[in-house]
């Protein structure tokens, strides 16, 4: 089955253009066959090469005869539609990011994964059951799209998702302790907390107690909201002093926890560049990556996607100056929350059939592995 896109209007909405271009009648976009033809003709080619295309080069690939006039009369007609435009003083024409964004919505054929992609996904992915730790399967994801699409592969989770392992409280002095957490794959953290005045030592071993009883294997949010299910049941095993430590020491980390990102195959950016303007784009792109924070809030921003999303040019603000596009797709635990994305980041001439297909697939795998773990 092909992945489902989730086409939600745009940060700059080209409905206004769409309506003027449809001939259905319904509100879908529509060009009539010939300027359909076309236009295509011109997409694939930057797809392709990253070089505009001319009237002459677009008539000998048309399946019905048309002269040269005739091609670039309907090429004045998709330009006046803000479809494609004409780099400098060059005769031939490249799609807009507004072309584009009709391209993806209203011309895109997705295929499916093929096999031999579908192998190679999982040997990287699912990997060949060594142990490892779900931190080491995102980073195979990000390397995996970045290999296969030659752009940056992306991945955003956050620390809450790790499977859990240990925790313990350790008093550090009358008012203040800290609150150690294991995580499965081997990873450790600390956070100092607040105690609650009064505090018996023996509350600290059966805080810790009574955690390590339900955390193994499970998530922060997992354990939190079996607690709060206990306790709206009337069950809680603890007084209100260590129910008080326990409350303490899960918020700790729901405050402190940070989205992680991971950013593979940046050097791929560097490569194909056609000319010193492209150059400039790739090292805005780089500064971006660099940033980070806007790359997490625009992953985000698909994180909540019905499918795979896809963002282009300066639909969105971190794209605005480098002229990149994104890809990406929610992946899922085994209780099927949504609890990170996938993707890649290029330039706006991803091939974007082949791509869309791929990161659908790669945030499926990556899924069910999270709900196997």
């Amino acid at each position: 089955m092909p992945p489902r896109l989730d086409c939600r209007a745009p940060a700059h909405d080209i409905r206004p253009v769409i309506d003027r271009i449809s001939t259905s009648g319904h509100g879908l976009p529509a060009l009539n066959a010939r300027s359909r033809d076309i236009f295509r003709q011109i997409v694939d080619a930057y797809l392709a090469t990253g070089e505009p295309v001319g009237s002459r080069n677009i008539a000998r690939g048309l399946s019905a005869p048309l002269s040269p006039a005739s091609v670039r009369n309907v090429m004045s007609d998709l330009e006046a539609l803000g479809l494609i435009q004409a780099p400098h003083t060059s005769a031939g024409r490249l799609p807009t990011e507004l072309g584009l964004r009709f391209f993806v919505d209203a011309m895109l054929e997705i295929g499916e994964v093929s096999e031999a992609e579908r192998q190679a996904i999982e040997a990287k992915v699912a990997g060949s059951g060594r142990p490892r730790s779900f931190e080491d399967v995102l980073g195979e994801a990000g390397q995996l799209l970045s290999g296969l699409s030659r752009g940056a592969g992306v991945v955003l989770t956050s620390k809450q998702d790790a499977r859990l392992k240990h925790i313990e409280f350790v008093q550090l002095e009358p008012r203040r302790g800290l609150v150690i957490l294991v995580s499965q794959d081997g990873s450790v953290e600390n956070r100092v907390l607040p105690l609650p005045p009064g505090l018996p030592a023996s509350a600290l071993i059966e805080a810790t107690n009574y955690l390590n009883a339900r955390i193994a294997g499970r998530t922060l949010a997992e354990v939190r909201m079996d607690i709060e299910r206990a306790r709206e049941m009337a069950r809680t095993e603890l007084d209100a002093i260590t129910a008080q430590l326990v409350d303490a020491g899960l918020a700790s980390w729901g405050e402190g926890t940070e989205r992680q990102l991971i950013v593979r195959g940046q050097a791929n950016l560097l490569e194909d560049l056609k000319a010193i303007e492209d150059l400039e784009r790739v090292r805005l792109l780089l500064d971006d990556l660099e940033g980070k924070k806007d790359v997490v809030d625009l992953l985000g921003r698909a994180e909540n996607a019905d499918g795979v999303r896809i963002f282009i040019g300066s639909e969105n603000k971190l794209f605005s100056l480098s002229g990149s596009s994104m890809i990406a797709a929610p992946f899922r635990d085994g209780r099927q929350n949504i609890v990170g994305v996938v993707g890649v980041i290029g330039p706006t001439r991803l091939n974007y059939a082949r791509v869309v297909p791929m990161v659908d697939y790669t945030a499926k795998v990556v899924g069910r592995l999270l709900g196997e773990s």
